[in-house]
């Protein structure tokens, strides 16, 4: 059979074939693999779950989205302070579910999405964006990285050996690496650190061995559907106070993802299908994978970084990783040998992963040319990093705010993006109009 003849960019991929389209839709089901298991590793939540909820929320999002934007939705980093933050909680108050109650702050905080939705539909961006301004997202979104860090650290500690390989070998990839090798560094660590590790005897392939081939993915294990037979109210209610304002860097965070998607496609998504809608898609997906025991999802700029390489634009490519991701889902044995994974390795590589994030939060600063000989940015910028970073979930650390019986407890994100926000709605000096430096709006294209 002959090869068809590619030239320039692809919008339909029918015109490759079956095969190439099969090839293409698991590359990009492992662009976004590395990172998105790395949530579930981190957190102890289901892998399995993780996989299924990314591919159904994949759907979904191309569903809402009238299947014309490829993009993929993968696990969110941002949210893991929260996780973090709500399992502290509920160790302190004798509860052993804190997914459960962590699931429905972030629930809550996709909903936020399809509120955001409705406003940009109805009042258009400029007017909705007014209140998030990079003085306020850029900080945000350096704290989730110094907040994470210290968990990092105690992953390495374990065998900081193991942990420089994963850190070199991200490294090494993602500044020498050629094509596919520099598009997955971070999965690539991932397996090369595995391997080392597996060579030296340092992982127990038990629960691999005794592990199904094929069985239904873990969906109901302590998922928020288990508070309904009692629930600390609340533990409930600090987990949305805590989780739902971070889902003011994932939205803007989503908006420099599209924008990036409708760049390299060369489409405006921005105005057809619209953010209300992009918006929507992702919020919903995020609260439905929440609600079954899954990490939030968000829109994956390394898969942005496969239709760059490939010039691939089709969206039926995406919705084939989407079921490639369900697919794996269906396998414990799978999920046993990613849970397998020595600390040290995960360690090294969410060392990178954290440091990028905060750096893409300076990125975000510098990009808009955040004027920081303004008084009111300065302290704006200075009450964000200071409150996120320095309020801690501990007896001593947590702002604890009595309400009648119930005591609700603000993380230091949260009081930070709080703060924000509001001191920037009332201070003069306003020196941000979104829509005005597209290279500035579109500068939050890396995954936190």
């Amino acid at each position: 059979m002959a090869k068809t003849k590619i030239e320039g960019p692809i919008y339909d991929a029918r015109q490759l074939g079956g095969g190439r389209m099969v090839v293409l839709g698991l590359q990009h089901m492992f662009a976004m693999f590395g990172a998105t298991v790395l949530v579930p590793l981190l957190t102890g939540l289901s892998v399995s779950a993780t996989l299924l909820f990314a591919g159904l929320g994949t759907l979904l999002f191309h569903l809402l989205t009238k299947g014309k934007v490829p993009a993929f939705l993968g696990s969110s980093f941002a949210f893991l302070g929260g996780y973090f933050a709500i399992a502290e909680i509920c160790k302190n108050a004798g509860l052993e579910n804190f997914s459960a109650y962590a699931g429905v702050g972030v629930a809550c905080a996709g909903l936020l999405y399809v509120i955001l939705s409705i406003l940009f539909k109805v009042f258009g961006a400029k007017k909705v964006m007014r209140f998030f301004p990079p003085i306020v997202t850029g900080p945000i979104i350096i704290a989730i990285g110094l907040i994470l860090s210290q968990s990092a650290i105690d992953n390495c500690m374990g065998n900081w050996w193991l942990a420089i390989v994963a850190i070199l070998t991200i490294i090494i990839c993602n500044i020498w690496g050629k094509g596919m090798v520099k598009i997955v560094p971070i999965l690539l660590g991932v397996v090369v650190s595995y391997a080392v590790a597996a060579v030296t005897k340092q992982v127990d392939f038990t629960a691999v061995k005794e592990a199904a081939w094929i069985g239904l993915p873990v969906v109901w294990e302590n998922t928020a559907f288990s508070l309904i037979k009692g629930a600390d109210v609340s533990v409930v209610i600090t987990s949305i106070v805590a989780i739902v304002p971070i889902a003011i860097a994932t939205i803007i965070e989503h908006i420099g993802d599209v924008c990036a998607i409708s760049s390299t496609v060369e489409k405006n998504y921005i105005e057809e299908p619209g953010l209300h809608r992009t918006l929507l898609g992702d919020g919903l997906a995020t609260s439905l994978a929440a609600l079954f025991g899954a990490p939030a999802n968000t829109t994956y700029g390394e898969n942005t970084g496969v239709l760059a390489l490939t010039k691939v634009y089709d969206p039926k490519v995406i919705r084939l990783a989407a079921y490639f991701a369900i697919l794996f889902s269906f396998s414990p044995k799978f999920a046993a040998l990613i849970n397998s994974m020595p600390a040290p390795v995960v360690g090294g590589v969410s060392l990178v992963l954290y440091g990028m994030i905060s750096a893409v939060g300076v990125r975000n600063v510098v990009e808009n040319k955040v004027d920081f000989t303004n008084s009111r940015n300065v302290i704006i910028a200075a009450l964000i990093l200071v409150l996120s970073i320095g309020i801690k979930y501990s007896a001593a650390g947590a702002i604890n705010i009595p309400v009648g019986s119930i005591t609700i407890s603000l993380s230091g994100l949260a009081v930070a993006a709080l703060v924000g926000i509001i001191l920037n709605a009332i201070l003069p000096g306003k020196d941000y109009e979104f829509g005005t430096d597209q290279q500035g709006d579109t500068s939050v294209n890396f995954k936190v």
